[in-house]
């Protein structure tokens, strides 16, 4: 591993991150938007406090249209193209050191990462001119020109494997994996890479990847940092000159998740200290009209830590777990709602009873009014600190871009929450959650006698 050189450059770029200071949530966050002659859509927030900008590049190839025998390719491609750069011009090709150092001399930084819905890169300078365009012009060669060696890919692919193998002992990943494959079933979203899967990746997939995926004219980018309009527009373009701008006709159909038609328990024996339980179903989508709801509704059930529900029935009132939870994971696709918890094996099967009583009463009845004001106030009252910081800021901005969501989502946020009531939550919950069509999953617990 190449050790990195802290420059000066990098050195204030350090310093600045740290100084970062948030846009209050009570401001208004003025989102520009507009769409590029290539067909890329830009999404900027200018934040000229500090001299730096962060931005963040969406694609349509997360893992949910990687090659059904090949999940993770989508992610492994994105992340490769740190492995080096070709020539390009008068600029000679960079191996992965080169490629690390320089970026390191720059004081700035790229980095590309696949989830299970977009396909996302993130970079991170200074905006003095000299610094950006230098960084600028190297995260083009690394978007556009990425060399994909064989070596590096056959030296990490066994680290991968290895890593994969150390994770299967873990009791959590055996419980994680089989709650996804019940809920998911033949879907994308409960795909994951195996030893067999990685095995039959070759570097020569992620070159395909790259060139079939990578379009200037499909591409969402969202920007925070010290630009005006002008200078971002400069920038986006620069950033995806070498990408091709055609080849953006509409990609398949992606199926959905199929919901459950019963209910479905699995018991895992393991010899573990705690048994891990895993309640849940396929959830909603990104864009259901349920969003707020159920997002207030689950920080009431499961989401808000100590002063949850389930916290209270579960850990405060019976002591048989350290901590419970529940979420949603909605994306483009219905991703799933999950209740969680670890236990002494011989607890698991009255905590399982429990939880499943407190949710079942929960989307009966809904909250009370009290539990709604407290989570309306703990909810706005904290919302700040999701905007704390240019990295924050930009992953909402993204979420916006890559949802379509409205400019002024972040300023109507807070409205949104307030506005809901009981008979909402209770409505949303009915909607989206059925209690007696579970995936019950339950790693480690002993038999009953």
């Amino acid at each position: 591993m190449t050790a990195i050189s802290f420059t000066p450059a990098r050195l204030a770029l350090l310093g600045l991150a740290a100084l970062c200071c948030a846009l209050t949530s009570h401001a208004a966050i003025p989102i520009a938007h507009w769409t590029q002659a290539s067909g890329a859509q830009v999404y900027l927030v200018e934040s000229p406090a500090i001299p730096m900008v962060d931005v963040q590049i969406d694609f349509d190839a997360g893992g949910r249209r990687d090659p059904k025998d090949k999940p993770g390719l989508a992610n492994l491609m994105a992340s490769g193209t740190a492995y080096g750069v070709k020539a390009r011009g008068q600029d000679a090709a960079l191996d992965e050191n080169g490629l690390s150092d320089a970026w390191a001399d720059l004081g700035a930084s790229l980095g590309g990462s696949a989830g299970a819905d977009r396909l996302s890169f993130a970079l991170r300078s200074l905006t003095y001119p000299d610094l950006l365009e230098k960084a600028t012009a190297l995260a083009a060669r690394q978007l556009g020109d990425p060399a994909y060696p064989e070596a590096p890919w056959l030296r990490d692919r066994p680290k991968l494997v290895a890593s994969l193998k150390e994770a299967n002992t873990r009791p959590a990943t055996l419980a994680a994996r089989a709650f996804a494959h019940a809920v998911y079933g033949d879907h994308p979203y409960g795909a994951e890479s195996t030893e067999a899967s990685l095995g039959r990746i070759s570097a020569a997939d992620l070159r395909s990847l790259h060139a079939q995926a990578l379009r200037a004219c499909s591409a969402k980018v969202s920007i925070v940092g010290a630009l005006n309009r002008a200078q971002a527009d400069a920038l986006v373009s620069k950033l995806l000159a070498y990408l091709p701008t055609r080849g953006c006709d509409a990609l398949p159909a992606v199926p959905e998740v199929a919901p459950l038609t019963a209910a479905r328990e699995e018991r895992i024996a393991f010899a573990s200290a705690q048994a891990h339980v895993l309640v849940g179903q396929p959830g909603v989508k990104r864009n259901s009209p349920d969003f707020f709801a159920l997002t207030v509704g689950n920080h009431i059930l499961g989401g808000g830590g100590f002063t949850a529900r389930l916290t209270e029935e579960v850990r405060e009132k019976r002591g048989l777990t350290y901590s419970v939870y529940s979420a949603f994971a909605p994306g483009l696709h219905a991703g799933a709602f999950t209740i969680g918890l670890q236990t002494r094996p011989d607890q698991a099967q009255q905590a399982l009873t429990l939880v499943r009583e407190v949710l079942a009463k929960f989307v009966n009845e809904g909250p009370t009014e009290k539990e709604l004001q407290a989570a309306k106030d703990n909810l706005i009252g904290g919302f700040a600190l999701r905007l704390d910081s240019n990295r924050k800021l930009l992953d909402n901005v993204a979420n916006i871009a890559w949802n379509n969501l409205p400019l002024d989502y972040l300023e109507a946020w807070t409205a949104r929450v307030q506005q809901l009531t009981v008979v909402d939550i209770r409505a949303a919950f009915a909607r989206a959650v059925q209690p007696e069509r579970m995936v019950t999953v339950v790693l480690g617990a002993e038999e009953a006698k």
